[in-house]
């Protein structure tokens, strides 16, 4: 896990979450483990975080959220041209949101409740560039 942990330190992550007790939470987690986050609690917030820090490797959003929703903030950032890895973490598993995440090209969704081990898994099992 050691290994995982340092690959994980190479990146730089931004987290859309609206829950701010989840926000808190994963908040914790990663600085304890000196990862290299940011958070935003809506789309358009992590619009202009991804405008402002063009370093940012992976976005992990959330997909019901006020002001702009996770999926809305993928399709946005592809119409700029700016690609980059996305996870879902979401409790919807509704077959249409499942549907129109694939078809934006996001393949990696995590069902909340947040599961810490399963996240450092998948993102360090990414191929990022």
């Amino acid at each position: 896990m050691q290994e995982k942990i340092s690959k994980l330190r190479e990146l730089k992550l931004l987290f859309v979450e609206d829950e701010e007790d989840l926000l808190c939470i994963i908040s914790e987690a990663l600085t304890k483990l000196k990862i290299n986050f940011l958070t935003a609690t809506n789309g358009l917030e992590a619009l202009k975080l991804i405008d402002e820090h063009k370093d940012i490797d992976v976005l992990v959003t959330d997909i019901n959220m006020p002001y702009m929703n996770g999926l809305d903030l993928i399709k946005t950032l592809q119409d700029k041209d700016i690609f980059m890895p996305v996870i879902i973490m979401s409790a919807h598993t509704e077959r249409e949101y499942i549907t129109k995440a694939k078809e934006y090209g996001v393949e990696e969704y995590l069902l909340k409740p947040f599961d810490f081990i399963k996240f450092i898994e998948l993102i360090t099992n990414m191929k990022i560039e």
